[in-house]
């Protein structure tokens, strides 16, 4: 008898979605490779004659585009533009990620393109939305998490905010907020039959991700200064230490439960130092340095390693890829030559698998025959430079 579980694990979540997304920077990137993940055919529409990505990362290199197709199509060529149109006739979602207005001209916008194809999801990736003062301004992370209200509480009170990556505004408020629109729009397409558009701006996602500290500021709870908050570093028992060897340890012991074995694992007196007298908390960020300070991240993490005080040490992204703890876990896997996060959350009866990654325009043929173009028609489209 077949068991029903080991059936199911042989398709996966998004099996049978096409998403088609036009090659850009920022979030889009990420928010494609979670989809494939899941089991989506995501393709890739490049420019024949595209510009490196700002990170530096090269298409081959990225992770991000594992398990992913690629065709290069000039869209600036009106029989490119007639290759986007019938591939999008065949996808369930359109992912761009140009100003208002840009897809429009080009003749694809939602209006172009819903007569075509009635059910297309059509997902507007941006920075500042589609309407709204600065919608037409270019921007990248820092801008739109800093007019979200995101980037001020970030960092030390005597240092300006602190740059926390591109994770606030491109992967938190970008990536996800969009995956999450996709899924929630084809959800409703399987009981209306219809698509919709989806205007995803990093500015929304970014301002969405501090609602708990709206609610905090209303409470009363939390102060406008940086570094003066249960969140921010100001707390002696939520913050990172320096320890002897120059690397640093996360206290996270928030609970007072936790906050005690954090002041036995120091061999402090709970007497001494109670937990939300403010008043004392300069003091006691002060003394907590001196004990962090005094032994190596290792002695550290030996001491509080198997306990409940929520110390954990600081690793680099190297030292996390090849921890004991993630490497059981399997967190991290080494495909085609490169360390990379596994795919990520995990799904018992549809678990992600390894995909090889895509470089640029490397599936063009491939792709224009499935959409049904004849040999000499895909010869035609290469002369004319519509495609690449």
């Amino acid at each position: 008898m077949t068991d029903a579980r080991s059936v199911a694990a042989q398709q996966q979540a998004l099996e049978g979605i096409r998403i088609v997304w036009l090659s850009a920077p920022g979030p889009i990137p990420l928010a494609a490779m979670l989809l494939s993940d899941f089991g989506a055919d995501v393709i890739r529409i490049d420019r024949p004659d595209g510009a490196p990505e700002v990170s530096g990362l090269g298409s081959a290199d990225d992770p991000r585009t594992r398990g992913q197709r690629t065709i290069g199509i000039d869209l600036k060529n009106p029989r490119g533009c007639d290759v986007a149109r019938r591939l999008l006739a065949s996808a369930d979602v359109f992912i761009e990620g140009m100003r208002p207005g840009a897809a429009e001209r080009l003749a694809l916008g939602p209006d172009d393109l819903r007569g075509l194809n009635p059910k297309l999801i059509y997902a507007r990736m941006t920075g500042w939305g589609q309407s709204g003062a600065n919608a037409s301004l270019a921007g990248h992370d820092i801008n739109y998490i800093a007019a979200a209200g995101a980037l001020h509480p970030i960092g030390p009170a005597s240092e300006p905010p602190a740059v926390p990556l591109n994770l606030v505004g491109d992967f938190g408020g970008g990536s996800m907020y969009l995956v999450a629109a996709i899924l929630a729009a084809l959800i409703q397409r399987s009981t209306t039959e219809r698509g919709q558009v989806i205007d995803c701006a990093m500015v929304d996602g970014a301002a969405s991700l501090t609602t708990l500290f709206h609610g905090m500021m209303a409470a009363g709870i939390w102060s406008q200064n940086r570094e003066d908050n249960l969140f921010d570093g100001a707390a002696p028992f939520y913050r990172t230490y320096r320890t002897a060897d120059d690397r640093f340890v996360a206290v996270g012991a928030l609970e007072p439960k936790f906050y005690a074995a954090l002041l036995a694992g120091l061999g402090l007196e709970s007497t001494d130092w109670p937990q939300h007298d403010r008043s004392r908390w300069p003091a006691q960020r002060a003394q907590f340095a001196a004990v962090f300070g005094s032994r190596d991240r290792d002695h550290w993490e030996s001491v509080f390693g198997s306990t409940d005080a929520c110390v954990t040490p600081v690793l680099s992204l190297r030292e996390a890829a090849t921890s004991d703890y993630l490497r059981d876990r399997g967190t991290f896997v080494c495909w085609d030559g490169v360390t990379q996060p596994a795919p990520a959350p995990r799904l018992s009866d549809s678990p992600a698998t390894q995909r090889p990654r895509a470089q640029r325009c490397e599936h063009t043929d491939t792709v224009l025959t499935q959409l049904g173009y004849a040999a000499r028609e895909i010869q035609d489209l290469h002369a004319q430079r519509a495609v690449g």
